[in-house]
């Protein structure tokens, strides 16, 4: 059983820092990608960041120079550093990562509330 653990999360004034923390548990072959999404009120989930396998980053247009991913192999987690946060990042925040158990499959963490606001 793969289990993802978000932490992290929570309130922050414009314009602060928050770093989000992800960990996978459980039986777990090999990682090949890890990464954050978020969804707020009323809207559709959304990617933010991924970093695969020999630490190739993606991120979405509205977060690049703003938000950086990374990664400790060893443990099996994945970070999320947040900066100059604006009130559009306010969302529910989900860690996803791809990875090998006995199968190939993409699991999902609960998620974790950010909310900026003054």
């Amino acid at each position: 059983q793969v289990q993802l653990v978000e932490s992290g999360g929570g309130l922050v004034q414009p314009g602060g820092s928050l770093r989000l923390s992800c960990t996978a548990s459980g039986t777990i072959f090999s990682i090949d990608v890890m990464g954050w999404y978020r969804q707020a009120p009323g809207k559709k989930r959304e990617f933010v960041a991924t970093i695969a396998t020999g630490n190739s980053t993606n991120y979405a247009d509205s977060v690049k120079g703003r938000f950086t991913i990374s990664r400790d192999g060893a443990k099996n987690t994945v970070y999320l550093r947040m900066n100059n946060l604006k009130p559009e990042d306010t969302a529910v925040y989900f860690c996803n990562a791809g990875l090998t158990t006995t199968l190939t499959n993409y699991y999902w963490g609960q998620g974790t509330q950010v909310t900026v606001s003054s």
